[in-house]
């Protein structure tokens, strides 16, 4: 039940506001001095509290401060029989929901609680969206080269300076990026990500700068950019080496002045954000073939940040393999697995070409594909290493050859695991994707289904799959 503490010196008015609240449902608690309402408050925190501007000799504003350092603290609502426009501005700044003035209608009141409350809620949600967001985006590990990362971040993410990150596809550059926003000052504002590779050449410029209405065919409102809607926070350019060098110029003019102005208007906006930029190319080289501005790189580049490679932080792959499982059992619902240690210890060996992106995909293939709740090594096989893919590192064929146990297996044995190491190797190429590994296979998609919930049984492909095969 929603708790409601009623504080102020006047007896009618406390009697009259708890009679009321408790009408309408709420709990209500009632105090007539600050150290009353902050002993209730210790020993059962209020979701609301109604709180004069005088309680006696105390000074009812200072009950936000009070609160304010609380991890969840309860929304306040501020009354006042002799108040003035000062006195409701005073207690906003300082926190306050809303401001009531005396003498009040009880319908006014009820209305100011509702909409306080829903704000309340409104603002626990947010907290524990951001919180999961951050729990999503950990750095995790405790490698060298994974502490030496998140010291570099913890150094960099207070100042205001831009970052230029660096490393291999798939190491988490956008994981730094939001590193470097959560731990700065402009945490509470926006986090605005641009995939400068994915978006059209022709386009680009409209998706950061924004444009008027009528500016080009197809324009048929005004739209705001990327850097405006990163006001206040911080731009991410991810992928930036890939941006034309058309654009790259404009890019620069707007980091210079810090203005900008929508394509197709006249007027111009002041720009406040950080930039944060990622490539995984070689931007000096590119430089040096004519291919990317060299002014604009040293402007992004006052700060470079390179992301280690999977391959160098082998140690965190335990740590990075129990993560995965509990984000992707959360988020996904799919079944705990525990891996063994003969398999962490394969997965240790592995050259990760697609680094940290592709063990998550691992792990994500195996908590969907391997039987039974444990995975050991012998479940590595068709899902870790698909044999066309591996074949082909090597410069092999295809996915043809003998089987691992020699003559030990029956051809049905034998063809059932060529079988599901192909179909997973086409499903690894697709990137997971149903549909494209579907029509790659020649099968129908419910079909690739109903064979992967078979895999995710208890047994292996048995005789069961050859019964139902597609």
């Amino acid at each position: 039940m929603t708790h409601i503490l009623v504080a102020d010196d006047e007896s009618g008015i406390r009697e009259t506001l708890s009679s009321v609240l408790r009408d309408e449902g709420y709990r209500v608690s009632a105090a007539a001095s600050l150290g009353e309402a902050l002993r209730i408050g210790e020993s059962d925190p209020p979701d609301l509290s109604l709180v004069d501007v005088w309680l006696g000799e105390d000074d009812g504003l200072s009950y936000l401060a009070e609160i304010a350092p609380l991890p969840d603290p309860p929304a306040v609502v501020v009354m006042s029989g002799h108040g003035t426009i000062d006195t409701a501005v005073k207690a906003l700044k300082a926190g306050a929901a809303d401001y009531i003035e005396k003498p009040f209608s009880l319908d006014r009141v009820l209305t100011v609680v509702a909409n306080a409350l829903r704000l309340r809620g409104l603002q626990r949600e947010n907290r524990a969206l951001r919180e999961k967001v951050c729990a999503r985006y950990e750095m995790v590990g405790h490698s060298p080269a994974i502490l030496a990362l998140r010291e570099l971040v913890a150094r960099v993410a207070p100042t205001e300076g831009w970052v230029m990150i660096t490393g291999e596809n798939g190491t988490g550059k956008e994981l730094v990026a939001r590193a470097l926003h959560e731990g700065s000052s402009r945490a509470s504002g926006p986090f605005v990500d641009v995939n400068c590779a994915a978006i059209p050449e022709t386009l680009i410029e409209s998706e950061l700068f924004g444009h008027e209405k009528g500016a080009f065919t197809g324009a048929l409102s005004r739209r705001p950019g990327k850097f405006e809607q990163a006001s206040g926070g911080v731009l991410f350019l991810d992928e930036i080496g890939d941006m034309a060098l058309p654009t790259q110029a404009r890019v620069l003019r707007v980091l210079q002045e810090r203005t900008l102005t929508r394509i197709g208007g006249t007027r111009s906006f002041p720009v406040d954000v950080r930039v944060v930029a990622a490539t995984n190319r070689d931007l000096p080289g590119m430089i040096a073939r004519k291919e990317f501005r060299e002014d604009l790189f040293y402007r992004l580049n006052v700060i470079s940040i390179r992301v280690p490679s999977l391959r160098e932080r082998i140690s965190d792959i335990p740590a990075l393999v129990d993560h995965f499982v509990e984000v992707l059992c959360r988020d996904f619902g799919h079944r705990p697995k525990t891996f063994s240690r003969e398999a962490l210890a394969a997965l240790a060996e592995r050259s990760w070409p697609g680094n940290v992106r592709e063990l998550r995909n691992t792990v994500e293939r195996l908590l969907i594909l391997a039987p039974g709740p444990a995975i050991d090594v012998r479940d590595l096989e068709p899902v870790v290493s698909p044999p066309a893919i591996e074949a082909g590192r090597r410069g092999e064929s295809g996915v043809g050859g003998e089987p691992s146990e020699g003559g030990d297996l029956t051809l049905k044995e034998a063809r059932d695991r060529f079988e599901r190491g192909y179909v997973l190797g086409v499903l690894a190429r697709c990137d997971g994707n149903i549909a494209r590994a579907a029509q790659r296979l020649g099968m129908d998609r419910t079909s690739l289904h109903r064979r992967i919930r078979q895999w995710e049984g208890e047994g292996g492909p048995g005789e069961g799959d050859e019964k139902q095969s597609p």
